[in-house]
């Protein structure tokens, strides 16, 4: 500890950035979960060799490079489409990183300056969770890249039906902590016994099965049109795509639904009402089911909206004359999902009186978006439940978890990566889809433009994908299942007990070593 303390601080905050840096292969698609305690526990030690007017700066180098790396993908999206110079665009990442590296930089400065170092392992569980929270939340939230992501495809993940992804991450921070406290000192009996208690019931929860097949399926298509990115908002591109989604489609009526991806239809719903009428009438002739993504533009209102729609049979028992007199298609039916969580720059514009018209990147096509309600009914599809997320929706646990309802059968989230390339943000995005169905044990479809395409069974495994940059057409016989999870049941709850006993245990003791009785003639 001592010659570590002799390093200098520029050194001690290199490493924690390369800590930091180091977690971006703990997620999809490198999935080295076994790394983030490693990485996580390197930062910890090395917060424990600086002194408490360095935490904030320490835990800023770590931010930046946790996040630096790990969303690295957002600069595809600067530099291919926002028409600014590549100084700019890295001026930008730097910006929102630096945004980000904040809330890990509270959370050290807290517990460098309230805590001795042998009580961190009970006292940051809380702070941790606090500053996840309100990231999650503050400015619509980005909650990506949460610790406890990297563990999907390791033994922790058994924890996510019980304490969710977030307390997984609490679950990550308490051993990445004791590992880092308790291992100089020779503490290592008890460090061994913590990791394999913790990581052995993780693995024996993994083999409960929360909810159950019922023996019923449902066959599904999703189709993946691939439309490049530069041609989706061009009007003389509306019809070509349109066709193409139409054709693709034509050899899969069989099925009992089919997905289209997020706004597979390029034209605005208000005049696209011809098309949408021949497709609901194909749909309920065929008995099939089909949920498309649509932009809806309110002329009088000027209020656009991103849009899941749902078209053709409603309801496995309905006749095609019931169809065509009572529950056909009709703009702005009540068979639809309206995005509530936006994405900054990309749906809404922050500030948009002020900076919009400054670069292109501030006037994207589609980037003035109206939100829908934070709780809205599930799409509904030959009698099957939908609960929605739209993209970025699918990040935030919360906003899914008020959208199940006693009957829903499926979630289902569609998205555009187009915007992100050949990056690693797809199979992020993927993998946090995959947390999502092993949260709250249901399947999760996940229809995109160019991939990853995915069906997602109830335990978080992958059915079956489509490869990206390609056109094609999944189908699958997806299982429902019955019972909830404890986390779909309690939600964040018992994490925040566990995390406030800890706490509180830690003020406990912190007050007890404090305290010094006070004795007669001294």
């Amino acid at each position: 500890m001592t010659k570590v303390n002799q390093i200098p601080l520029k050194v001690k905050l290199f490493l924690a950035l390369l800590s930091g840096a180091s977690l971006t292969f703990c997620y999809a698609p490198f999935s080295l979960w076994w790394l983030m305690l490693l990485g996580f526990s390197s930062f910890i030690y090395l917060l424990t060799c600086v002194q408490k007017n360095q935490a904030f700066k320490l835990g800023f180098a770590f931010g930046l490079g946790w996040f630096g790396a790990g969303i690295s993908w957002v600069h595809v999206s600067i530099a291919d489409f926002g028409g600014i110079p590549l100084i700019a665009s890295i001026a930008l990442m730097l910006l929102l990183c630096g945004y980000l590296a904040i809330y890990p930089a509270l959370s050290s400065l807290l517990l460098k300056k309230y805590f001795d170092v042998k009580h961190w392992p009970l006292a940051l569980p809380l702070i941790w969770l606090f500053f996840e929270t309100l990231r999650g939340w503050l400015f619509t939230g980005f909650p990506w890249l949460s610790l406890g992501y990297a563990q999907l495809s390791g033994p922790l993940s058994g924890w996510m039906p019980v304490l969710g992804e977030i307390g997984v991450s609490i679950i990550v921070v308490l051993l990445g902590t004791s590992i880092a406290i308790w291992l100089p000192s020779k503490n290592w009996g008890q460090t061994a016994f913590l990791i394999i208690v913790i990581l052995v019931s993780g693995a024996v929860l993994n083999t409960h099965q929360w909810a159950k097949p019922t023996g019923d399926v449902v066959n599904v298509a999703m189709v993946q049109g691939n439309i490049q990115q530069a041609l989706r908002w061009a009007p003389e591109q509306d019809q070509p795509t349109m066709e193409k989604y139409r054709n693709m489609t034509a050899s899969h009526w069989q099925s009992d639904v089919i997905i289209w991806p997020e706004a597979a239809i390029p034209k605005l719903e208000p005049i696209a009402q011809e098309y949408l009428a021949e497709l609901d009438q194909v749909a309920a002739e065929n008995q099939v089911g089909l949920i498309t993504g649509i932009v809806n533009y309110n002329f009088e209102t000027r209020e656009a909206y991103n849009n899941l729609i749902g078209l053709g049979l409603k309801h496995p028992t309905s006749t095609e004359d019931e169809h065509l007199n009572k529950g056909h298609y009709h703009y702005f039916h009540n068979n639809r999902f309206t995005k509530h969580h936006l994405l900054p720059i990309g749906e809404f514009i922050p500030f948009e009186n002020w900076i919009r018209g400054l670069a292109p990147i501030f006037d994207l096509p589609m980037s003035s978006f109206s939100r829908g309600a934070y709780k809205q009914e599930n799409l509904l599809a030959k009698g099957y439940h939908f609960a929605p997320a739209i993209c970025f929706e699918i990040a935030f646990p919360t906003q899914i978890s008020a959208n199940l309802y006693h009957d829903t059968d499926f979630i289902i989230t569609v998205s555009n990566d187009a915007w992100f390339g050949a990056s690693h943000g797809p199979d992020q995005h993927l993998e946090i889809a995959q947390v999502r169905a092993k949260e709250f044990g249901l399947p999760v479809l996940r229809a995109t433009n160019n991939g990853i395409t995915a069906f997602i069974d109830h335990t978080g495994a992958i059915q079956s994908r489509l490869p990206q940059f390609e056109a094609g057409v999944l189908s699958e016989h997806v299982k429902q299942v019955s019972g909830h999870t404890i986390y779909r049941s309690f939600g964040y709850f018992p994490i925040w007990c566990l995390s406030l006993g800890l706490f509180l245990t830690a003020l406990w003791f912190r007050n007890k070593s404090s305290f010094k009785p006070h004795v007669q003639g001294d």
